[in-house]
C-alpha cells in the first residue's frame, strides 16, 4: 500500500497541490501537523491562502489522516472537514503500526521511545521542517520536511511509504533523497 506523509503545510495551497500530484495513487494522506496557519515566526508567502488549502484538503479524494501541530486551532478546525486537533495518530495498516505526531512537545529520542513504548514501527513526525529518516529505539523515524517552508537545505519535500519502503521525495522533480526500509 502506498501511503503520503505531508507535515507543515503552513497555508500554502500552490505546495499542497504539487505534493498531491506528487502523491497520486496513494491509499491515504498522513498529515503531521501546521496545517493552514503561517505560524507567527514564519514568513508569509506569496502563496498563503489557508481558506483555499482547506478547500482543497476538504475536496480531497483521498482521505487524510491528520495529527494536531502547534500552529492548528480551534479555528483551523471550523474550516477543515475531518479532525484535526488529534494530539496524535496510530494506526495499524498492512500489520504495520504506525504514530503520527507533531513532534514539539518533546525530543526525537523521547518521542522514539513513546512510540516504541506502544509497539509502533514507523513514527512520522514534523514541526522542525527538516526532512529526515532515522532508526531510533527499535523505531523508524520519518520527518516528511515541509513542501511550503522547508529549512535547512531549503527543498519543498514529502515522504511516502510504499509498502515497507519509506521515501522523503524532493516535490519538484518528485527525485529520492533519503530511502529507509522497515
Amino acid at each position: 500500500m502506498r501511503i503520503g506523509i505531508v507535515s507543515d503545510t503552513h497555508g500554502d495551497p500552490e505546495a499542497w497541490r504539487k505534493a498531491m500530484d506528487l502523491l497520486q495513487g496513494c491509499r491515504m494522506i498522513l498529515h503531521a501537523g501546521d496545517h493552514l496557519y503561517h505560524g507567527a515566526f514564519n514568513p508569509v508567502l506569496p502563496t498563503y491562502n489557508p481558506a483555499e488549502l482547506a478547500r482543497l484538503m476538504n475536496e480531497s479524494r483521498i482521505p487524510i489522516l491528520h495529527a494536531r501541530g502547534n500552529c492548528d486551532s480551534e479555528v483551523d478546525q471550523l474550516a477543515l472537514r475531518d479532525p484535526i486537533l488529534s494530539p496524535y495518530l496510530w494506526l495499524h495498516v498492512d500489520g504495520l503500526d504506525i504514530m503520527v505526531i507533531h513532534g514539539h512537545h518533546a525530543e526525537e529520542d523521547e518521542l522514539a521511545r513513546q512510540a516504541a513504548g506502544y509497539g509502533a514501527r514507523l513514527l512520522v513526525r514534523g514541526h522542525t521542517h527538516l526532512y529526515d529518516i532515522r532508526e531510533a529505539e527499535g523505531v523508524t523515524i520519518c520527518n516528511p520536511g515541509s513542501p511550503s517552508l522547508p529549512k535547512g537545505e531549503g527543498i519543498p519535500t514529502v515522504g511516502l511509504l510504499d509498502g515497507r519502503t519509506i521515501s522523503i521525495l524532493e516535490l519538484e522533480s518528485g527525485r529520492e533523497l533519503l530511502r529507509g526500509e522497515l
